[in-house]
């Protein structure tokens, strides 16, 4: 394609990724409000804004098996359309429980977006362009993160949690329509059930998928331990930080944004074990930096997460879509729900570390 229409492609894929995971980590950013709305501990409430990664898991697994059966377009803007309902309906949820629940009616619509969205690349491009393809929707990704969770920091710090709720239902909806308006609509290559079930169990088999899987484990588990805790640690004494000046922490995610595009670079350079060594090796030098009692360096350390992490899972993900041979939905679907898995894993380990023993415990 030529330069603006690739340029304009890019746009697009990143734009739908951010309204597919806009809801996931907007939430961890007024975890302190919701600590004070519920009237729970910070490991109670952590687990519950996260619950939505036990709905993403599943809707994986279950996309993974079903996704050669469904149209990209139609299944990617049906779930966004559907994800704007347990959105709306977070605004009035009672108590814990029902939050939780609708957290992880949530994690099932966005998954399944997501999940489509991923095979739709691997599908649609050759090996170049969905490296390309892949680094501008993990670049979207990241993008969601950082004006996600300002987003839901200025917005419930100036109108309140509801008003902050029914923003996001709306972003689920814009991001219904843009799906379906810039998706192209493609042939139904319905597959029987049972090949959908052997091709995961030949990516199972595969090494290099398995040790992929691991790796998406572990990042979540890592990333979403991090930024989800770290928020009540700079609330807290001595930093102090008031909700407006929590939420201008999340400009740590904008060099992500730059270093995610180029990860697909990187890997080609280096290849993309070399990549991984070299993204993981940052987080790493990051993560000592989070314990410092200093504003300025615990930004640093947060940055350096944000990097690292993110382009680990852009060269991951280009991994798996590359390595997987034959139904690279379903390898998708299995990544996916490892890489969820492991947050969800992350949130509730790192929440009773960090009831039980503190934030340099969970460092």
């Amino acid at each position: 394609s030529s330069q603006p229409g690739g340029r304009r492609r890019a746009v697009a894929i990143a734009t739908i990724a951010f309204l597919t995971l806009v809801d996931l980590f907007a939430m961890q950013a007024v975890l302190p409000s919701l600590i004070e709305r519920y009237e729970v501990s910070a490991a109670a409430m952590g687990l519950a804004v996260n619950a939505s990664t036990i709905g993403m898991a599943l809707a994986s697994l279950a996309t993974s098996f079903l996704g050669r059966r469904i149209d990209r377009r139609s299944g990617i803007a049906l779930s966004l359309a559907l994800l704007a309902l347990p959105t709306t309906a977070l605004a009035s949820a009672p108590d814990l429980a029902i939050f939780a629940t609708l957290r992880i009616v949530q994690g099932l619509c966005m998954a399944c977006a997501f999940t489509l969205t991923l095979a739709h690349l691997g599908e649609r491009y050759d090996a170049r362009e969905s490296a390309s393809a892949f680094a501008a929707y993990i670049a979207g990704n990241v993008a969601s993160n950082l004006f996600g969770r300002l987003l839901s920091a200025g917005i419930s710090d100036h109108y309140g949690l509801t008003i902050t709720i029914y923003v996001f239902a709306g972003l689920n909806l814009a991001g219904a329509v843009l799906a379906y308006a810039t998706i192209g609509p493609a042939p139904r290559g319905a597959t029987p059930l049972p090949a959908s079930r052997a091709s995961l169990a030949e990516h199972w088999r595969n090494p290099a998928l398995r040790a992929s899987f691991g790796i998406g484990f572990l990042i979540l588990f890592a990333f979403i331990g991090t930024f989800t805790y770290v928020n009540l640690v700079l609330v807290a004494p001595p930093l102090s930080l008031g909700m407006m000046q929590l939420g201008a922490v999340y400009f740590v995610f904008a060099p992500s944004i730059a270093t995610t595009l180029v990860a697909g670079l990187l890997a080609r350079r280096v290849g993309p074990v070399g990549a991984l060594w070299l993204s993981l090796s940052l987080a790493l030098g990051g993560l000592p930096l989070l314990v410092v009692p200093h504003l300025p360096i615990v930004l640093c350390g947060l940055v350096l997460v944000a990097i690292g992490t993110f382009a680990a899972q852009a060269v991951t993900t280009g991994i798996v879509g590359r390595v997987a041979s034959g139904d690279r939905g379903a390898a998708s679907g299995l990544y996916l729900a490892s890489y969820f898995a492991g947050g969800l894993a992350g949130s509730a380990v790192l929440g009773q570390i960090f009831e039980r023993f503190g934030w340099g415990a969970c460092v």
